[in-house]
C-alpha cells in the first residue's frame, strides 16, 4: 500500500486539471501573443484562467494577477521588484520561519547593504506581533510574512499585520507568501492591506512549474524577468498556456473544496494526530493545536532520529517529511522548529504529516497500524534508554 502524506511538499495533479490542460498541448498550441485567429483560443484561455485566480485570491480585477513559474519566482519577483523600485529605503522585516525562497534572497540582500530584522515565534509557532510592530521604521521598504507555515501549518494573522504596517508607515509594502495557505483556507486580499501575494499551483493539485503573483493595483514593482510585453510587462516570456489553464482549473476546484478541506481533511488529520499521540509514548505535538491549516501536523518523537523514522515508514510505503522539501537534503535541524525552541530531544526526530482531499480513512488507519511497531523498534536501539524509560513512566503516570 502506498500512502502519500507529504502534500505540503507537492500534490498529485487532479485528473480534471489534466483533462482541462490537454487541448493546449495538442490542438490549441498557438502562441497566445500572435495576431492570427488560431492564437485567440490560447489567449482567451489565459484570460479565463486569470479570472479564476483573481477569484481564488479575492483580487479586485484580473490585471492584478500575473503568472510565474512557481512560488519561488513569485517571492523573488515581489522582493526584488519592490526594492528595485524603491532604492532609497534599505530596511526589511521578515520572520525567522519563512521558506527558503524568502530567507535566502534576504541573506543575499544583507550582504549588499540592506538591514533585515527577523521576527521570532513562540513555542506554538505563533508570530510575535508586538516585536514586528516595534521594528517598523520610516525607511522600512518591505515586510514579508507567510500566511501559513509549510512545516507546522500555523496560520499568521496577515490581515492584522497589514493594518499594523500601514498604520505605522503607509509607504511600506507588504508581501505575503501564501503558498501553503492556498486551497486550504479562504483568502480574500481585496479588503486587506496586502500589496503582493504569491501562490504555487502544485500545492493545490495543479502541475509543478506554474505559480502566480497578486500585485495590488497601486503597487509598483520592476520586473524580475525582462523581455517581451507578456503579463502586463511584469514577467517576460511566452506564456505556458497548458499550465496556466491547469492552475486556473485547480484554483476553481480548490475553491469549491474549501468546506471539505476544513471538515473532512481536518477530521482525518486530527484522527491521525491523536492516534499517534495516544499510542506512542515519546510523541509530542510541535505546534499550535488550533491556529493552523486543516491538513498539517508536526510531531516530535523524542530521543530518536527522524531520518530513521522516514526510512522505516518508506519501507511500508508511507511518505512523510522531516521538514521543508526544499531543505530535505540537509542534515541541519529545521530552522522553523529551532525558532520555536523545540528541545533537542525532539528536534531531530520531528516528522511532518500533510494530507489532501485525496487521502482516505483507510490510509490513516494503515499509518496508525504501522507506526507504533516502527517506533518500538527504533526506540530499542536509541542510545537514550534511561531517558526513554523516564518518559514512558511519566506518560503512564499522567494516564493514571
Amino acid at each position: 500500500m502506498k500512502v502519500y502524506f507529504d502534500n505540503n511538499a507537492t500534490t498529485k495533479t487532479d485528473e480534471r486539471v489534466l483533462e482541462e490542460m490537454m487541448p493546449y498541448f495538442k490542438e490549441e498550441y498557438a502562441n497566445p501573443s500572435s495576431m492570427y485567429d488560431f492564437s485567440k483560443n490560447s489567449s482567451n484561455a489565459i484570460r479565463e484562467a486569470r479570472v479564476k485566480i483573481r477569484d481564488f485570491v479575492g483580487a479586485k480585477n484580473e490585471k492584478e494577477v500575473i503568472f510565474t513559474s512557481c512560488g519561488s519566482e513569485s517571492a523573488n519577483t515581489a522582493i526584488y521588484g519592490v526594492l528595485s523600485h524603491n532604492r532609497n529605503a534599505k530596511h526589511i522585516i521578515t520572520t525567522k520561519v519563512e521558506h527558503a525562497c524568502v530567507l535566502n534572497p534576504y541573506k543575499y540582500l544583507e550582504k549588499r547593504g540592506y538591514e533585515v530584522d527577523y521576527i521570532g515565534v513562540n513555542s506554538r509557532g505563533e508570530l510575535d506581533i508586538d516585536e514586528l510592530s516595534s521594528k517598523i521604521r520610516k525607511d522600512t521598504a518591505l515586510v514579508s510574512v507567510m500566511w501559513a507555515n509549510n512545516e507546522t501549518g500555523v496560520i499568521f494573522p496577515v490581515e492584522k499585520i497589514g493594518e499594523i504596517i500601514k498604520s505605522k508607515n503607509p509607504d511600506t509594502k507588504f508581501y505575503v507568501d501564501a503558498v501553503q495557505a492556498a486551497g486550504k483556507i479562504p483568502m480574500n486580499v481585496k479588503n486587506t492591506q496586502i500589496d503582493l501575494l504569491g501562490i504555487s499551483g502544485h500545492k493545490f493539485h495543479a502541475p509543478k512549474g506554474i505559480g502566480a503573483l497578486y500585485i495590488k493595483s497601486d503597487a509598483i514593482i520592476k520586473p524580475l524577468i525582462k523581455g517581451g510585453h507578456q503579463e502586463f510587462g511584469l514577467r517576460a516570456g511566452t506564456e505556458n498556456v497548458p499550465y496556466i489553464v491547469g492552475m486556473g482549473k485547480a484554483a476553481q476546484l480548490a475553491q469549491e473544496s474549501l468546506d471539505f478541506e476544513n471538515s473532512e481533511v481536518k477530521r482525518l488529520r486530527d484522527k491521525l494526530e491523536n492516534g499517534i499521540l495516544n499510542s506512542i509514548y515519546n510523541a509530542k505535538l510541535n505546534t499550535s493545536v488550533y491556529n493552523r491549516v486543516p491538513n498539517t501536523t508536526n510531531i516530535g518523537f523524542e530521543y530518536v532520529e527522524g531520518e530513521l523514522i522516514l526510512l522505516h515508514l518508506g519501507d511500508e510505503g508511507i511518505c512523510a517529511s522531516s521538514g521543508s522539501a526544499c531543505t530535505s537534503g540537509s542534515l541541519e535541524p529545521s530552522h522553523v522548529l529551532r525558532a520555536m525552541g523545540v528541545p533537542f530531544t525532539a528536534l531531530h526526530g520531528s516528522i511532518r504529516f500533510s494530507l489532501s482531499r485525496f487521502n482516505t480513512e483507510d490510509e490513516v488507519d494503515y499509518v496508525l497500524e504501522k507506526l507504533p511497531p516502527i517506533m518500538e523498534k527504533i526506540t530499542q536501539i536509541s542510545p537514550y534508554q534511561d531517558e526513554l524509560e523516564q518518559l514512558k513512566l511519566s506518560k503512564n503516570k499522567a494516564v493514571l
